[in-house]
């Protein structure tokens, strides 16, 4: 059951990771199709990938923001700063809060488990706890919080597709266990501060500039560099990719229906968000490099076979990622319309304009 048709215009909205992928596409779809719309982004930049992606990404932003009827006003601070969080809260009163401050990365939290704790734990509290306080005073408060959870939180499942409904008690690494704990407190503060809140289990998630750290744009990086791209599992994995526009549809249209209270009479709804059909790696990388030779980023007759090593499964990982949607396509009429191959070659495109001074 949802509260259907939130307004969006007029509306004010905090985007947290608002310089990241998803965050920065979403912000500028939101600027783009919404008349008045007061945008707070908040992003630490930090490091973790480079950062002239994020301020390219925030250059967009400013640029859009500069030709329509909204506006964007941007924080370069971590949610994990409780009291900057809380006063962002208090000054602006945002009615709708879309949580993507998170550090990602199934392998780079095993060297790094404390980036995980201090933004996937702790800066997710203190967003909860501002929208907890949000309704102090007899204010209206938060009308509905979406955050951002992960496939990852499936683990070494066996069944397939993977549903919203399956056990997810099992973590393989340390950032699923995180998310998996995103889910609880958000039932928590859900069911205890009537909170209305939906989390998104997105699936990989692709595009123009993207995370350098996915697999798409990390083997365009070495390939580039004329080096050997690593195929996991021996090439025996398969991937549920789903294009940046169709993720940013899908999180705006949940955006604007709060769930009602569910059996328990908790606000709390969970949704898998991806393109229900997983692509084989190899096929994967064919296609990719079909596309960086057409946009001009690899040469025609670049020998693309002297450049794969297959080796073994790394720590962390699943063999295979498959999202059930028909929770999200029965609730909203989600179903992605970008095919594997028109996607990744928007990104060669937008690879070969962006580093055109090193290719």
């Amino acid at each position: 059951m949802l509260e259907k048709n939130i307004k969006l215009d007029g509306c004010t909205i905090l985007v947290t990771g608002a310089a990241g992928f998803i965050g920065a596409n979403l912000v500028l779809s939101l600027l783009k199709s919404v008349q008045d719309i007061h945008i707070i982004g908040i992003d630490n930049m930090n490091d973790y990938y480079d950062v002239a992606l994020k301020e390219f990404r925030l250059k967009q932003i400013e640029e859009c923001s500069n030709l329509v009827s909204g506006d964007f006003t941007f924080v370069r601070e971590s949610i994990a700063n409780k009291a900057l969080v809380k006063d962002i809260f208090v000054r602006y009163q945002p009615q709708l809060v879309v949580n993507l401050a998170a550090q990602a990365g199934v392998r780079y939290s095993i060297e790094n488990p404390d980036a995980y704790i201090e933004s996937n734990l702790i800066g997710f509290y203190n967003i909860l706890e501002a929208c907890r306080h949000s309704y102090d005073k007899g204010a209206t408060g938060v009308s509905h919080l979406v955050y951002a959870s992960s496939s990852s939180v499936y683990g070494s499942n066996k069944k397939i597709p993977y549903a919203t409904e399956d056990k997810v008690d099992n973590p393989v690494s340390l950032y699923a266990a995180t998310k998996k704990s995103d889910e609880l407190l958000a039932h928590a503060y859900a069911k205890l501060y009537n909170i209305p809140s939906t989390g998104l289990r997105f699936f990989t998630v692709y595009g123009p500039a993207g995370r350098p750290d996915m697999a798409y744009f990390g083997f365009t990086d070495k390939l580039v560099r004329n080096e050997t791209i690593k195929i996991f599992n021996y090439g025996n994995c398969k991937r549920d990719f789903t294009y940046i526009d169709d993720i940013v549809t899908g999180v705006k249209a949940v955006l604007q229906c709060a769930p009602l209270p569910n059996e328990d009479g908790v606000k709390y709804q969970i949704y898998n968000i991806g393109n229900n059909q997983p692509e084989n790696l190899l096929d994967f990388v064919e296609i990719l490099q079909d596309e960086l030779k057409t946009a001009g980023v690899l040469p025609k007759d670049y020998d693309f076979a002297a450049h794969k090593e297959f080796v073994g499964m790394q720590p962390g990982d699943v063999e295979v990622t498959y999202a059930d949607v028909t929770a999200l396509e029965r609730d909203f009429g989600f179903k992605p319309s970008t095919d594997l191959r028109q996607g990744l070659r928007y990104f060669a495109q937008w690879y070969k304009q962006f580093y055109a001074s090193s290719l």
